[in-house]
């Protein structure tokens, strides 16, 4: 029998069904035993089995002496019940099928029951009902929750009894008044056992209610000590009739992070949610997965065919994916046992009492003050009827909410992007009170800067806020100014707001002194910009004031710098024509407002009566737009040669466009700068003569380049250097002239520079011819002349000059003969001077060309075009055509 029990236990399990059924039709299962219907149904039984075969006849316990038996009294059945039933469950043990020994098990379950032997019935309900919270079967998990409960609660089970009627109250597959009843056997047990307040009933929330969100109010979770906090939870209870709960409560882990106190409600703010509310996914029951949430069957067909003579000896069909449907899932929770959750127990709570929760949503609020600073973590919600507790041990996602101490803070800005030095700008105070109270009588002292006085009005208003930037008030504000200090009275503010004003600050307008005659936006003389000439920049410059405020809340001083940027740009230049000279003044608005100019003047700071300064502009008043510029005129002259510096400081007044009408009187703009030697010394005269027999230059044909160099003053004492040499008759110096042309038009022919000595006489002229080429038809502007002091290669003034002002050629020898060492037959087109034999001079002390300052060479055709027509060449085209 034992090699044979999968075969044969299916009819063990059979039998033990059948006598079960006959033990309930002849009321042998009853709690009072058979009746007399009973018994006559059951001799009618015994009738109705005939005389026992004669193979058995001689066994004393065959299966029909055993059924006789089992019918003939209450205790008889029961033993040959309990023999069947527990040799069937042992032979399904055996071979492996425990879910059909659990089955069997819960079969005689229910005949213990009927025996009031309850506590022999459990261990098998408890099996069964593992098995169907394995398999996701619903309603069998229903019935069998009925059963084990009626089960605890006869064995006085109270803890597991009452977690089956909280799971058997929220199952929507019982009627309204199943699920009424159970609801109510917890609240006839919590209202019975209110005397004794030590012991808890701990029972899991999820089968009572679920938690589906959470609000924080503040939204941001960020409030500061002493601030209130309320958090809002909504519950959707799972019971059929509203609950009264004495109180929910939700504890709360307190943390300290390092330097967690120091947080501000800026950083926190930044880093947390801001809109408040937290949803929580809905409670799972701890059921594996149900049948809908397992893989589908993956069915194949299958054929078996003989080797022979390929005949269909057998077909089926198999699941490839049994491994997964049938795994063994029984060591799965069950919801039976005692739920093992313990109550957190610790001084920060937030609770709320005597809370009624009727079926579906309902809302409840918490409201707590908070103390200390760090961060509170809700962990678990808790609701307590009598000694009965609902708890959700753990909420997720995290919930949790910051508690900050603040200090003092003064933050002072511009209102606009930069601040304009000249004008009157607002700057906006702000003070954040945090723990500190503002008291009357409270002010904020600022130490006083010259350069940038504090504007005070009659009337100034102060904003106050709440943390949450909520207006809560206005305010007057007093300020007094003496020599030295500023006082801002403050109105008086609880702790943890924020007061704002503004104030206006002027910050005396003034451009930095130069006293270099160049520039960077005009040309010091009345000639065209070199291609290498860097451009101008467009970035304002900017100055510091710095302010120190003491502040009634600290005993150290706090500093503060405020940058102002110059809303123009100013430069210089010197312009000539022949001898006579201009000092031009450029002002650019570099700002995005419109200003209006009045009153400008330029003067010698100097005090010169040598010098005098003409305006040449005519307007008392300029508009200048912004990013725009406005140019003025001063001309130059003197009463002595050679005529002292000029030190030199322009002002102009200025306001802004928009506004017609300032409360305050605006200082005018200055800028201070230097201008030397601005005498003229060599005038530079050149021009182009057509070739022989024609009226006009022509392309591709020579034309003929007089220039003449003129000296224009007597020896002065910027001519003492290496380059002046002294004879019987007079002095001279040394210059080299250059024919440069950097667009390309022309193509200097023959010799394009040289070196000359120039007699230091007033009229003194010196002629050099040379050819050119025009290269392009049209009105063409003459090549440049340049001119540089010549010095010798042991100058020891050459060593100190900036190295950018000098030229350096290889071709240049010292040499009394340095004309006829400078000729050359190339051709030269952009201005460049190279030598065919420099390589002969190499290695040897070549000498250093100095360029002259700024106005003292006036090139009197600069700006001259001449026309050049195109030439008369034939061409011959030749055209062929297939």
């Amino acid at each position: 029998m034992d090699s044979n029990i999968a075969h044969t236990v299916g009819l063990w399990s059979y039998a033990t069904e059948k006598l079960k059924a006959l033990g309930y039709l002849c009321g042998l299962v009853s709690e009072k035993g058979p009746d007399s219907e009973d018994l006559n149904r059951t001799v009618d039984l015994l009738a109705g089995l005939g005389a026992e075969r004669p193979e058995t006849a001689n066994t004393a316990q065959s299966p029909y002496k055993k059924l006789k038996e089992a019918l003939s009294s209450v205790e008889a059945f029961e033993k040959h019940y309990l023999d069947l039933s527990h040799a069937t469950i042992e032979m399904y043990t055996s071979i492996g099928r425990i879910r059909s020994a659990k089955f069997v098990g819960k079969d005689l379950a229910e005949f213990y029951m009927r025996k009031k032997s309850p506590q022999k019935a459990e261990s098998y309900l408890q099996g069964a009902l593992k098995n169907y919270l394995a398999e996701g079967w619903a309603l069998p998990i229903t019935h069998t929750q009925k059963q084990l409960a009626e089960c605890q609660k006869h064995l006085g089970q109270i803890e597991n009894y009452l977690q089956t009627s909280s799971l058997l109250a929220g199952d929507h597959h019982l009627t309204e008044e199943e699920r009424t009843y159970f609801c109510q056997e917890i609240l006839n047990f919590a209202s019975q056992h209110t005397d004794s307040p030590g012991h808890k009933v701990v029972l899991p929330m999820h089968s009572f209610a679920h938690l589906r969100d959470l609000r924080f109010t503040p939204a941001n979770a960020v409030v500061h000590v002493g601030g209130i906090l309320s958090v809002e939870i909504t519950v959707c209870s799972q019971m059929p009739i509203p609950v009264r709960v004495e109180q929910i409560t939700i504890s709360v882990h307190f943390s300290v992070e390092k330097n967690s106190y120091r947080k501000t409600a800026e950083w926190l703010t930044k880093h947390k949610t801001s809109n408040g509310i937290i949803s929580f996914p809905a409670e799972t029951l701890p059921f594996p997965a149900s049948q809908n949430s397992l893989p589908a069957l993956e069915l194949y067909e299958m054929f078996e065919r003989s080797p022979s003579d390929n005949s269909l000896n057998t077909t089926g069909i198999i699941c490839k994916n049994v491994h997964m449907l049938l795994r063994r899932q029984e060591s799965g929770a069950a919801l039976d046992s005692p739920s093992g959750v313990a109550l957190e127990d610790g001084p920060h709570v937030l609770q709320c009492g005597d809370v009624t929760l009727a079926p579906g949503a309902n809302t409840v609020t918490f409201r707590t003050q908070a103390k200390e600073p760090g961060t509170y973590t809700l962990r678990q919600l808790c609701a307590s009827a009598g000694p009965v507790c609902f708890v959700l041990p753990h909420l997720y996602p995290l919930a949790q909410y910051d508690v900050y101490s603040q200090e003092p803070q003064l933050h002072v800005e511009p209102l606009a992007d930069s601040l304009l030095a000249g004008i009157p700008q607002k700057v906006k105070f702000t003070v954040t009170t945090g723990h500190y109270t503002v008291k009357n009588g409270d002010s904020l002292q600022l130490s006083n800067v010259e350069a940038m006085p504090v504007l005070c009005h009659a009337e100034n208003r102060a904003v106050i806020y709440s943390n949450a930037r909520e207006k809560a008030s206005e305010a007057s504000l007093r300020v007094q100014s003496s020599d030295k200090v500023t006082s801002i009275s403050l109105p008086a503010v609880p702790a943890y707001h924020v007061i704002e004003f503004e104030l206006e600050v002027l910050s005396l307008p003034s451009a930095p002194a130069t006293a270099g005659e160049s520039s960077a936006l005009g040309v010091t003389e009345a000639q065209r910009k070199h291609k290498d000439t860097p451009k101008a920049g467009h970035c304002m410059a900017t100055t510091d004031h710095k302010v120190s405020i003491e502040c009634p809340w600290s005993i150290y001083s706090t500093v503060i710098a405020l940058t102002f940027s110059m809303p123009f740009r100013t430069t210089h230049a010197l312009l000539s024509s022949g001898t006579r000279k201009y000092i031009q003044v450029c002002v650019q608005n570099l700002s995005d407002l419109d200003f209006r100019l009045s009153d400008s003047a330029l003067a010698d700071v100097g005090g010169s009566a040598d010098l005098q300064l003409r305006p040449l502009n005519l307007e008392s008043q300029q508009h200048i737009c912004s990013r725009q510029s406005v140019f003025f005129v001063w001309e130059l002259t003197w009463t002595r040669e050679p005529p002292p510096p000029l030190h030199a400081r322009f002002s102009v007044g200025f306001r802004p466009a928009s506004q017609e009408r300032l409360t305050v009187s605006l200082k005018p703009y200055t800028y201070e700068f230097q201008v030397e030697n601005f005498f003229t010394l060599y005038n530079v005269r050149a021009e182009i003569l057509p070739p022989a027999g024609m009226e006009l230059c022509r392309t591709g044909a020579l034309c003929a380049l007089e220039v003449a160099i003129t000296r224009l003053s007597d020896l002065l004492e910027v001519d003492r250097d290496e380059a002046l040499t002294e004879s019987d008759e007079h002095f001279s110096t040394k210059l080299m002239y250059e024919v440069v042309d950097n667009s390309s038009n022309w193509a200097v022919c023959g010799k394009s520079s040289g070196v000359i000595s120039m007699p230091v006489v007033p009229q003194a002229t010196h002629r050099v011819h040379m050819e050119v080429m025009p290269l392009f038809a049209g009105y063409l502007p003459l090549p440049d002349i340049r001119l540089f002091k010549y010095l010798p290669h042991h100058s020891a003034h050459s060593s100190q000059l900036d190295a950018d002002s000098w030229i350096e050629n290889d071709s240049l020898s010292v040499d009394k003969h340095v004309d006829d060492q400078l000729d050359s037959s190339s051709i030269k087109s952009r201005g460049s001077v190279h030598s065919a034999a420099s390589s002969e001079h190499k290695g040897l002390p070549m000498p250093r060309l100095q360029a002259l300052p700024p106005g003292q060479v006036f090139n009197s055709s600069a700006g001259m075009q001449i026309l050049v027509i195109p030439s008369k060449d034939d061409h011959v085209l030749e055209v062929s055509v297939t």
